[in-house]
């Protein structure tokens, strides 16, 4: 039996805003803020238990979380033609 193909599916997922001036962030919803990027990365992973990879966008002032799954991905079905009697098999 063939093995059913895979691919990974990422979403970032905004987790901390950066607080200028300076390497300061505060993670969403938090009034607290952190005095670095390592603080707050830790600060996350101590709250969420996340254990994956990030996205850092600098110029934006963003902290993603890159949020990944795999899933199956569907064969495309061949195509029948009622014309050789193979529709509705």
């Amino acid at each position: 039996m063939a093995k059913q193909e895979t691919k990974i599916v990422e979403q970032n997922v905004l987790i901390a805003e950066r607080v200028p001036p300076g390497d300061k962030w505060s993670l969403l919803g938090e009034e607290k803020v952190h005095p670095s990027l390592t603080d707050t990365l830790e600060a996350y992973m101590r709250k969420t238990g996340f254990r994956g990879n990030y996205r850092l966008e600098p110029l934006n002032g963003n902290l993603y979380a890159i949020d990944a799954e795999e899933i199956e991905v569907e064969k495309p079905k061949e195509k029948v033609y009622s014309i050789y009697g193979e529709y509705g098999q």
